[in-house]
């Protein structure tokens, strides 16, 4: 069972404030922890990237607590767009358009277009209300790393850095929000996989382009080859193979960790083995807090047992993928 918590009138007080001085606050979403600052304070906002490492080319989501704020941050909202907003709003969906001039260049990686979202987890609801304006908030670890879903996640990354975080209880969903963009016709394409699905979408505004069928110039978070990555080195492997590599690879008594989707056929006295959730949304929630898992572990790498290959399962591959690709740095 998900913990969903709200916070304190003192905690919400401590976090508004740090906001509004320019220092960076960690709170819980829907999908992921985020690292929070002033989306219209240019020094916090390279706060962000300066403690996360991150690239100033990589934009930032924008975050509100209501959709009638969108015209401070848009230009132009085209009908689609509006439709997927009025069905996913709140909720893990981010849509990117078209900036207005208020919209500093820190935040949107020198593109002409922002990407926002509303969320749905009742304390960052609480948070955006009581400060009054949009909060940047990407994933609160270190760029490139695995994302945080519980408030210790947040803490071992960062430690005594962020002074607030904010203990909203597990992600619900895990996974990093759907991203979607629009082309002049009001046309759909999703930029990143998520919660929502091309199905869901395709059921309010008709065919949506998926991910990776025609190039998009949008840059967008969680966007690069190597991503969610865990430190251990880690291998997506065939279903039918898992058992066998797993002894093959911890035999002479290498230690190997193993993320399946059942119990090993035979036990595996150098090998760290978890059973994950065969329901596509329970892998998902809780996918990264299990990676975080088998990275402490200590093991020579991670072999991961390629999930079901569905749409339902989109989002989870495309996280592997990029967390199982070799880093540049």
């Amino acid at each position: 069972m998900v913990r969903i918590v709200r916070a304190t009138e003192a905690e919400l007080k401590a976090a508004v404030t740090a906001l509004r001085e320019g220092d960076v606050v960690a709170f819980p979403t829907e999908t992921v922890y985020g690292l929070g600052a002033n989306a219209q304070d240019p020094k916090a906002v390279r706060r962000v990237f300066e403690l996360k490492g991150r690239p100033a080319d990589h934009p930032l989501i924008v975050h509100l607590d209501d959709a009638r704020y969108l015209h401070r941050w848009a230009r132009e909202v085209p009908d689609s767009a509006r439709r997927l907003i009025e069905r996913f709003w709140p909720g893990p969906l981010t849509v990117v358009l078209p900036r207005t001039e208020s919209v500093s260049d820190l935040v949107t990686g020198g593109q002409d277009s922002v990407a926002i979202r509303v969320p749905s987890h009742p304390m960052a609801r609480q948070l955006l209300t009581s400060f009054g304006g949009g909060i940047v908030a990407p994933s609160a670890n270190r760029y490139g790393r695995i994302s945080p879903t519980r408030p210790e996640h947040v803490r071992e990354e960062f430690g005594a850095a962020i002074r607030i975080v904010l203990d909203g209880g597990e992600s619900q969903i895990g996974l990093e929000s759907t991203i979607v963009a629009f082309d002049p016709a009001g046309a759909v394409q999703m930029l990143r996989p998520g919660h929502i699905t091309v199905s869901q979408l395709e059921a309010v505004v008709g065919p949506v382009t998926p991910p990776g069928a025609e190039h998009s110039p949008v840059r967008v978070p969680g966007s690069t080859q190597s991503h969610y990555a865990p430190s251990t080195p880690m291998t997506i492997v065939p279903t039918d193979e898992i058992d066998t590599r797993a002894a093959q690879s911890s035999a002479g008594g290498q230690r190997i960790a193993v993320l399946a989707q059942r119990l090993p056929a035979h036990t595996y006295s150098h090998v760290t083995w978890i059973n994950a959730s065969r329901r596509p949304e329970v892998y998902a929630r809780d996918l990264y807090a299990n990676l975080r898992i088998l990275d402490k572990a200590g093991c020579a790498q991670i072999l991961v047992q390629d999930p079901p290959h569905d749409e339902r399962w989109a989002a989870v591959h495309d996280r592997l993928r990029r967390g199982a690709a070799s880093r540049a740095d």
